[in-house]
């Protein structure tokens, strides 16, 4: 169930298509150095995983030497980091990534922030919530930044953990304790109960500006460089796989702040060269 709502132009944008870029320009510090890197995760992954964000680490390091990386840990261990990504407030989780980022010498005169999947939507939260120090170019992989309605294919598909948490969004995404303890169901975007959402949403609805305007997060948002938003085009993972503008993304594209990327594949699936060619570029 779509809730894609923009303007033409940015339907066009964001609709199933082929690749989409519009422009590549780098961000640099004002030393013209590169700028440190700060990496959010995704649903049941961590930080130091080394089939995935230990992967992307190294990856960009090799590719663009001498970048500071910072692959986020939600916890003092991996294990912790892992269940948090299902079972931590995610206000919390935000709180804690802001003053990680406030005290951390190398980000004082900014940085450039990716996110995969739900890491994506949260390190929008940074950008809105605690502008700084000064997050210059944010890239969503994969992100659902409209929420989801749907959990089609969970990362441990095999295990009881995802079959659990269908059960609790399903029956009660907006019970005080399903909201509190689950974050999927903090970004759950039920259109169907859009009063419920928009009461209940400890997290998603406030970020979307859809019970009251916060002028803040707007202006903060605004100060953005580069907002890029990967959509993968087969992606069994988020549903729905659209997202719509709740922030001024409208203004921000006229001033060339958007940049859109489609790609085919399901969730999270890209190569090394797809990764190098298009988002790379923007870290430089």
């Amino acid at each position: 169930i779509s809730r894609f709502k923009m303007t033409t132009l940015l339907s066009l944008l964001l609709g199933a298509g082929p690749l989409l870029l519009l422009a590549l320009n780098p961000v640099h510090g004002s030393d013209n150095a590169t700028l440190p890197l700060v990496l959010w995760h995704g649903m049941g992954d961590s930080c130091c995983n080394p089939l995935s964000m230990g992967s992307i680490k190294k990856m960009v390091e090799e590719t663009i030497p001498g970048i500071d990386v910072l692959s986020l840990m939600i916890g003092k261990t991996v294990i912790q980091d892992t269940e948090n990504g299902f079972f931590m407030d995610v206000n919390e989780q935000v709180s804690m990534v802001c003053s990680q980022l406030a005290q951390d010498p190398k980000l004082k005169d900014g940085y450039n922030a990716m996110g995969f999947s739900q890491g994506g939507q949260f390190l929008r939260a940074v950008a809105q919530r605690c502008p700084s120090p000064p997050m210059k170019t944010l890239i969503s992989v994969g992100g659902q930044q409209q929420g989801v309605y749907g959990l089609p294919k969970c990362p441990g598909e095999s295990s009881h953990i995802c079959d659990w948490i269908r059960k609790k969004l399903n029956s009660g995404a907006y019970t005080d304790i399903v909201q509190k303890h689950l974050v999927q169901a903090q970004y759950w975007h039920d259109p169907l109960n859009d009063d419920l959402y928009k009461k209940h949403s400890l997290f998603l609805a406030d970020i979307n500006q859809e019970r009251v305007v916060n002028e803040t997060y707007k202006k903060n948002l605004q100060l953005l460089d580069k907002f890029v938003m990967v959509k993968f085009l087969q992606d069994s993972v988020v549903d729905p796989a659209d997202t719509e503008d709740r922030l001024g993304l409208a203004a921000m594209d006229a001033a060339g702040k958007l940049d859109f990327l489609g790609t085919e594949g399901d969730h999270l699936q890209f190569t090394r060269e797809w990764f190098n060619a298009k988002l790379v570029p923007y870290l430089r």
